[in-house]
């Protein structure tokens, strides 16, 4: 039997379940010590945080902690996957948008219209103009970081990892929607109920174990800005909100970074999301705005749409959220 532990954190739902139930409470306090280390290293919403400190030094290079340099590459990896869809260098493009605090002190819309705004024209990539040398770390004046994203999955690998390897059990770790996995698996595996909001379409997968999961979402994470509802994952060609072809993405990989990359260059690629996830044989579950579900790879077509009405109340690991 299983034992999970929940909070919210960066004004999302964070939980942690493991196989040994007497673990529970440890596991929570690693998952809890990772999650800080990261946060203290890159966020951008603390002054005191490593990232905004160096904040001025970073265009002429400076050295960095071996956790900020292992997110900045990481985020760069992701770049480099999704050739730049996920483009770690958007700081300023949020910031400009009104996401200049933690989500929950935003003014929430969730029901609003995401604004489309006349797009300028095609950006030049900012993250190919990062320069990561071992631990010096340049980024030109005209560019910030916004590590978000990929930060919170490598969050998540590294506290399974951590709690796998301290503690001997199986794991499964989730931060608002990012899912990373350790050790051995229950019986059957683990099992995850992949639904957006309450009123979308849902699946019951399994996720084996070491296997990870990543959910990206134009419903969540919005706020009023100018008098239009904006939602937070950018289009890095123009610094505005991706188009909302997908109400949600869904991707299952060998770890939370690289779900959580293509789950979120599948929101920004649009209409050509699907194909371009089948060419590269990526498991995807795909929702689009008229709530209509398509797969790609190896992801389980049975029950691929399961109506919300039917949604089951037994316990599970539950994955809908940003990415």
């Amino acid at each position: 039997m299983e034992a999970t532990r929940s909070w919210t954190v960066w004004g999302l739902d964070a939980s942690v379940t493991v196989t040994e139930p007497g673990l529970a409470a440890a596991a929570e306090r690693l998952v809890r010590a990772e999650i800080s280390d990261v946060d203290q290293a890159c966020s951008r919403f603390r002054e005191d945080s490593e990232l905004m400190r160096l904040q001025r030094d970073l265009a002429a290079g400076t050295t960095v902690s071996p956790l900020l340099a292992l997110l900045v590459d990481r985020a760069l990896d992701a770049a480099r996957w999704t050739d730049g869809d996920v483009d770690p260098t958007l700081g300023r493009d949020m910031v400009a948008l009104g996401y200049d605090r933690d989500i929950s002190q935003l003014r929430l819309a969730p029901d609003g219209t995401v604004a489309q705004d006349d797009r300028p024209r095609v950006r030049a990539p900012g993250w190919q103009r990062v320069c990561l040398a071992g631990k010096t770390l340049r980024v030109p004046a005209d560019l910030r970081l916004d590590l978000g994203a990929t930060a919170k999955a490598v969050a998540a690998d590294r506290a399974a990892a951590r709690v796998a390897v301290e503690l001997g059990c199986g794991v499964l770790v989730s931060l608002g929607g990012d899912i990373a996995t350790a050790g051995e698996a229950p019986d059957g595996g683990w099992q995850v109920l992949v639904q957006d909001l309450l009123a979308d379409p849902w699946q019951q997968v399994t996720l084996r174990a070491g296997r990870a999961m990543a959910t990206s979402s134009t419903q969540k994470r919005r706020w009023q800005h100018g008098g239009k509802t904006v939602h937070h994952i950018l289009d890095p060609r123009f610094g505005l909100p991706a188009e909302p072809v997908w109400r949600s993405v869904t991707v299952a990989a060998a770890t939370c970074l690289q779900a959580n990359a293509f789950s979120t260059a599948g929101i920004v690629r649009g209409f050509t999301a699907r194909e371009w996830l089948e060419q590269l044989g990526i498991a995807a579950r795909l929702v689009d705005r008229q709530g209509r579900v398509s797969a790609t790879g190896s992801w389980p077509r049975h029950d691929l749409a399961r109506a919300y009405e039917d949604t089951p109340n037994k316990t599970m690991m539950g994955v809908g959220a940003d990415g």
